[in-house]
């Protein structure tokens, strides 16, 4: 029981560094952690992308068109520095996330 109590303390202080693979890799390609956001949430893993990327782009991850809700850039505060964190971007599959505005449009007209 000890044990695994050290192991998940373990788990929780690794810091994780993701590079892009190397026929990924570009000039301009990060890691960004990709979560689609359609309840349950689900994690997509962590892919590379443009530095650019906008709300309402479409990305394709393996053969599955998703439009991009959200990118977020988190940053921790470490020796008076704030640093660069975390990348993330949230995703709709693209047929929900046409549903969604449609849906929207709908109550904003009612």
């Amino acid at each position: 029981m000890a044990m695994q109590s050290n192991m998940a303390t373990f788990q929780k202080t690794k810091v994780l560094h993701i590079f892009c693979r190397k026929k990924e890799r570009d000039r301009d390609q990060h890691p960004y952690k990709v979560i689609e956001i359609t309840p349950p949430p689900k994690n997509l893993g962590v892919r590379c992308f443009p530095s650019n990327l906008q709300c309402g782009e479409c990305v394709t991850i393996e053969g599955q068109a998703y439009t991009i809700s959200a990118v977020t850039h988190r940053y921790q505060l470490r020796k008076g520095k704030y640093e660069p964190s975390e990348k993330r971007l949230d995703v709709l599959s693209t047929g929900r996330y046409i549903l969604n505005l449609y849906l929207e449009s709908l109550l904003e007209q009612s």
